[in-house]
C-alpha cells in the first residue's frame, strides 16, 4: 500500500547536561545556531538513532536490514541485494540496476524510509524516500562549555622506592604544596 497523503509530525527529545549531536569538525562541541545559540540535531543523527532502534528491535526479520552500518562498505550490501534478485552478474544494464534497486528496498528498512544513494561499485541506482527528517533545534538557548578536568595526584617517581614505607618517607620530607 502506498502512502497517498503528507503527513507531518514533531518529535521530542529531552537532553539535559549533555550533547546530543557534537560537531566533529569542532572538536565535538554542540552543533549552534551562532544568532540564536539554539542547539541543533542533524538530520543525519536522528536517522542513525532510528537506524539504530530498528536494527535493534527487528533484527531477525526480513525485510528489516539496515544498508548504512558503521565499519561495514555499502558496496557489499549492493552486491547481496543484486545476487538476491539474481542480477549479479549485469553491473550496468538498466534491468539490473532496476532489479538491484527493487531488491534493496524489500532487504533494507532504511532504504525503503530514508532512500539511499547506491549507484556505487555494484550499482544499484538511487531510491528516493518517502521520510524525510529537517535538523532538530532546542527549544532554549545552548551554552558550550569547555570544561575539563586536571588531575591533582602526584605520581612521582621515588628513588628506590620500591615498598610504601619508602613512599611515606619520601611524602614527608615534601613540602605540603609539592603534593
Amino acid at each position: 500500500m502506498a502512502i497517498q497523503n503528507r503527513y507531518e509530525f514533531i518529535y521530542y527529545v529531552a537532553c539535559s547536561n549533555c550533547n546530543p549531536n557534537g560537531d566533529p569538525d569542532m572538536g565535538n562541541m554542540p552543533r549552534i545556531d551562532p544568532q540564536t545559540m539554539q542547539g541543533y540535531i542533524t538530520d543525519g543523527a536522528t536517522k542513525r538513532r532510528i537506524r539504530n532502534y530498528v536494527e535493534l528491535a527487528y533484527r531477525d526479520k526480513p525485510g528489516m536490514g539496515i544498508i548504512i552500518q558503521q565499519a561495514t562498505n555499502i558496496n557489499r550490501h549492493i552486491a547481496e541485494a543484486k545476487r538476491a534478485a539474481g542480477v549479479e552478474d549485469c553491473a550496468k544494464a538498466k534491468e539490473a540496476v532496476y532489479a538491484g534497486r527493487k531488491k534493496a528496498c524489500e532487504l533494507f528498512y532504511d532504504v525503503r524510509a530514508f532512500g539511499a544513494v547506491m549507484s556505487t561499485g555494484p550499482n544499484a541506482g538511487q531510491v528516493r524516500g518517502p521520510v524525510q527528517i529537517t535538523f532538530g533545534k532546542s527549544l532554549d538557548p545552548v551554552l558550550p562549555l569547555d570544561i575539563s578536568i586536571t588531575r591533582m595526584a602526584v605520581a612521582d617517581k621515588v628513588k628506590d622506592g620500591a615498598v610504601v614505607e619508602d613512599y611515606m618517607a619520601w611524602e614527608e620530607a615534601q613540602p605540603e604544596d609539592k603534593l
